[in-house]
């Protein structure tokens, strides 16, 4: 199987590496540095257990030098989606696959426009990764991850998540993939930007009433938005599940506070930007979540 994953950053590289273990792989991305880096010397892997390994792929920044891929998997941010959902529609076959893992409530629709809606699918990555520097990464975190599926894509999501799971990037297929797209935005709503506005890890967002109580507003108004569009989420109590993931991920430093500290474009209006859309559509409330993406939304044009 050739796959192509889109994307040089750090779950670009921990996909891209696992995956090569037992199949072909290109990596396609605009960060030079990093197309680099992975063409002379391979991808490095800290990973989860204290070893550290190499693994050979093929790496460019054009997708006319990528053969037709079986399947496409975009890891690049939620801003960048329109650039890398035309490159896939360049590099896989019609009987090929395109699957979003990006954060944020906004990247299927867009694949689907560049690609088909018979050819994509919609994923939520659960792999934590840190990016140390071009070409090398520390795979963090390991849960599962989900690519949605029905009757037409059943087929080709069962191939993609068994190579993936072999890989040691475990995966299943869920039905219900909406409501799990918008339980993840829920917790990357509250976490995402405090810990950017504050410079913290994850865990430091339980440490005060205060810290809590504005985790627990952002939490509650993204829930309540997910449920005023119909969607029924994936854990009874979105508060206690976002507690549970501040506390799993303690040490770790989210993708947002990760961009803001190298004064890159953050993934906010696909992620609390939507939400309070959605808000303002149903009359729905949501202060909160309008003022941390106004905030993170400065911060941003501040260091352009």
């Amino acid at each position: 199987m050739r796959i192509a994953i889109l994307g040089t950053g750090a779950l670009g590289c921990v996909f891209a590496a696992k995956l090569a273990r037992c199949a072909e792989v290109w990596v396609l991305g605009t960060w030079a540095a990093a197309v680099d880096a992975i063409r002379r010397d391979g991808i490095r892997i800290q990973d989860r257990d204290g070893s550290t390994w190499h693994a050979r792929v093929q790496a460019t920044s054009d997708p006319a030098d990528v053969p037709v891929c079986d399947a496409v998997l975009l890891l690049v941010k939620s801003y960048q989606t329109e650039r890398a959902a035309a490159w896939a529609a360049q590099v896989f076959g019609p009987d090929g696959l395109a699957v979003t893992f990006q954060n944020g409530l906004d990247n299927g629709p867009k694949l689907e426009v560049a690609v088909g809606s018979g050819r994509a699918a919609i994923g939520v990555n659960y792999t934590g990764a840190t990016l140390i520097r071009p070409g090398e990464t520390r795979h963090t975190a390991q849960l599962t991850n989900l690519i949605g599926t029905r009757p037409d894509l059943a087929a080709k999501v069962a191939v993609l998540v068994d190579i993936m799971t072999l890989a040691g990037l475990d995966t299943r297929a869920t039905s219900a993939i909406e409501g799990e797209v918008w339980g993840k935005a829920i917790v990357n709503a509250a976490i995402n930007p405090l810990t950017a506005l504050w410079r913290v890890p994850n865990g430091e967002l339980l440490a005060t009433d205060e810290r809590r109580a504005l985790l627990r507003a952002l939490v509650d108004e993204a829930a309540a938005v997910a449920r005023a569009c119909g969607i029924a989420l994936p854990m009874a109590d979105p508060w206690a599940h976002t507690e549970k993931i501040c506390r799993a991920s303690a040490p770790n430093h989210s993708s947002m506070l990760q961009d803001v500290e190298r004064g890159r474009p953050t993934e906010i209006d696909s992620i609390n930007g939507i939400i309070t859309a959605e808000g303002q559509r149903l009359g729905v409330p949501t202060p909160f979540n309008e003022m941390v993406w106004r905030l993170i939304r400065a911060m941003s044009q501040g260091s352009g």
